[in-house]
């Protein structure tokens, strides 16, 4: 007997509360420069809160940087808007949902 979803009450195999979760949820991309003119990308608007950790570390790794998160906000070192939009429009987020700045 397959296992049950507690939000949408499907079977995990055909779960879609993940898919449904990354269509609502508005993701601003902007750029900020700091002390000594360093740049950062920020990301903020991703609400999945465990995935955020394992988010962030694929999006340093595909930017080839270091960066972090706290506040729900990832963090990345460097100018990489072009290509944060990128991977996420790759791992499911649509791409209307998107302000860059």
């Amino acid at each position: 007997m397959p296992e049950i979803c507690s939000k949408c009450g499907l079977p995990n195999d055909i779960c879609v509360c993940g898919e449904i979760g990354k269509e609502q949820q508005k993701i601003k991309v902007r750029l900020e420069t700091r002390k000594w003119g360093r740049e950062v990308t920020i990301i903020d608007g991703i609400t999945d809160g465990n995935d955020l950790d394992k988010l962030a570390t694929k999006l340093k790794t595909y930017c080839a940087c270091g960066g972090t998160n706290k506040n729900s906000q990832i963090m990345l070192q460097g100018d990489h808007r072009d290509k944060v939009k990128t991977f996420l429009v790759k791992q499911g987020y649509p791409q209307e949902n998107f302000e860059i700045q």
